[in-house]
């Protein structure tokens, strides 16, 4: 695997340049208040065995629920390259890390190797995405566009009634993309505040149309919300749609892709 960057991010501009993932494991990744760092990642199989020496024993129980393998090995992998990329920013040792869980399920730094870095991922279908922050919380969502979820009866039962008004109001066939763009974007949303899926999704509200500025429109219970958070849409391979949640609006985005070798 390969890391790919813009060396800008490193405080030098100057062009994209490449090393290799043993290099990122060597490497100490500055992030300054200011900055929020995204990476993309394929979650390459061939990785998985190599990676899986990293995670915990609480980690490798997770894996090993996956009735796929296909699955599981995602699941390492996109555990293993969290170690490695939070390791970069903490100066601990990636087998070393130890996770703690929100009531919700958010993951963090234990307290006794918490730092000011905040972080979240998610993956799906063989792809993850892996968000960073300094002193301020942050959600990411990821969602492989599958036409059996974009279903008028999922937002109906998820979705606020004018997210649903307009859904309905764009274009046919834009509407799947315009469901996976509210969807990701509640889930980020969600991911940020540490709440899961415990939120109601309908008590607040997000821009969906394609082409429309992501935002968060509108929070029915706390109305005060919508100046705290910052959303972005985050542009992924075609196929996938994802969403980007960070608090503030004083920070500028800098994005990062691991790319496996080729064979």
């Amino acid at each position: 695997m390969q890391l790919i960057s813009d060396k800008n991010s490193f405080a030098h501009n100057v062009k994209s340049a490449a090393i290799g993932l043993s290099g990122l494991l060597a490497c100490r990744l500055k992030l300054p208040p200011s900055e929020i760092h995204l990476w993309q990642a394929r979650l390459d199989d061939r990785l998985a065995d190599g990676l899986k020496r990293l995670l915990s024993p609480d980690e490798l129980s997770r894996a090993d629920r996956f009735h796929f393998s296909k699955d599981r090995d995602h699941f390492i992998v996109a555990r293993g390259l969290l170690r490695i990329l939070l390791a970069a920013y903490v100066d601990i040792d990636s087998a070393e890390l130890r996770f703690s869980y929100a009531d919700k399920g958010k993951p963090s730094l234990e307290e006794n190797q918490r730092t000011a870095i905040n972080f979240n991922l998610a993956h799906s279908h063989g792809m993850a995405i892996y968000a960073f922050a300094n002193g301020r919380e942050v959600g990411v969502d990821l969602e492989y566009i599958r036409k059996g979820l974009a279903d008028e009866k999922i937002a109906e039962r998820f979705f606020s009634p004018h997210e649903i008004d307009t859904l309905m109001t764009v274009p046919a066939e834009s509407r799947k993309e315009a469901f996976f763009n509210c969807w990701t974007r509640k889930e980020a949303y969600v991911k940020a505040r540490g709440e899961g899926l415990s939120k109601p999704l309908d008590g607040f509200e997000v821009s969906l149309a394609p082409g429309e500025l992501a935002t968060l429109l509108r929070n029915h219970n706390e109305p005060g919300e919508v100046g705290r958070w910052a959303m972005r849409s985050i542009p992924v391979p075609s196929g996938y749609v994802a969403a980007l949640v960070v608090e503030g609006h004083d920070w500028r985005l800098k994005t990062f892709a691991l790319e496996p070798l080729a064979e």
